[in-house]
């Protein structure tokens, strides 16, 4: 999915127009996004840029180039937080069955579009999207791709799940979270039901057929599934090892509490 919409060639604009405020910009995208993180990041850039500004001297003016310097290159690392992709739009031919969006105000007709925001819920949707073109094309696609795509979709599901209660807060985590379920899942399923059925058992340039290359590609997005999910529930665990540790610190000291129960 491109990121060449006239709404992103218009903030880009603007960035380059006034680029000294561009320490600003990383700050205000971490307060569109509510990204702690971000929000720290860009108040910092934001203060040495000022006291660079209000001290003049060479080494200030250093300073405040390479603060600009920095944030320019920070807002391109975060541009999937403000530099929104461009949804897909209709379906592939030889698609048997298309998917309806349920609760959507779009005729149940017409093709679903995948979200643009990355948020939880978006995100959800999405995966929802994914899901329910595979069981339209369930009797066009292997049953161990199926099964494969179903357990895919599962796992990532738990991880939305978990980052719609508790972020993380870590851009290139929502990044590869974002790129898999809007981008990488979608992309392999479309590529694969353009294929007319009496093509899905010749062999191609790669040596494989489309069934083969469906199998392997989904066998790579359900490990790349299964890294996001361990790497979310670790960062999770961690959190929680360290609460522990303050909770110790503070309170376990070993002695002992008359609570006044009997």
């Amino acid at each position: 999915m491109s990121r060449l919409t006239l709404g992103n060639v218009f903030k880009v604009t603007v960035a380059l127009l006034f680029f000294p405020f561009m320490p600003l910009l990383i700050l205000m995208i971490g307060v569109r996004r509510k990204n702690f993180k971000v929000i720290l990041e860009g108040a910092l850039y934001v203060a040495l840029f000022l006291a660079a500004v209000s001290i003049t001297s060479t080494l200030s003016a250093f300073v405040g180039l390479g603060v600009i310097a920095v944030s320019g290159m920070r807002s391109y690392m975060l541009r999937d937080l403000w530099l929104h992709r461009r949804a897909p739009r209709g379906t592939q031919p030889y698609v048997m069955a298309q998917p309806s969006v349920p609760a959507q105000s779009a005729p149940s007709s017409s093709a679903p579009e995948a979200p643009v925001d990355p948020s939880a819920q978006e995100l959800a949707q999405a995966l929802a999207w994914s899901a329910s073109l595979a069981k339209q094309n369930k009797a066009r696609i292997p049953t161990e791709a199926y099964v494969s795509i179903l357990e895919t979709c599962q796992t990532l599901d738990a991880v939305i799940d978990a980052e719609a209660r508790q972020p993380l807060g870590d851009p290139q985590f929502e990044y590869e979270l974002s790129a898999t379920v809007r981008d990488y899942l979608p992309s392999v399923l479309r590529s694969y039901l353009a294929v007319p059925p009496r093509m899905l058992e010749t062999r191609q340039a790669s040596g494989r057929t489309p069934n083969q290359e469906l199998v392997e590609q989904l066998q790579l997005l359900s490990g790349q599934a299964d890294t996001l999910h361990a790497s979310r529930h670790r960062r999770t665990s961690a959190e929680l090892t360290n609460t522990g540790n303050f909770l110790r610190e503070r309170f376990g000291r070993g002695q002992g509490y008359d609570f006044g129960i009997k």
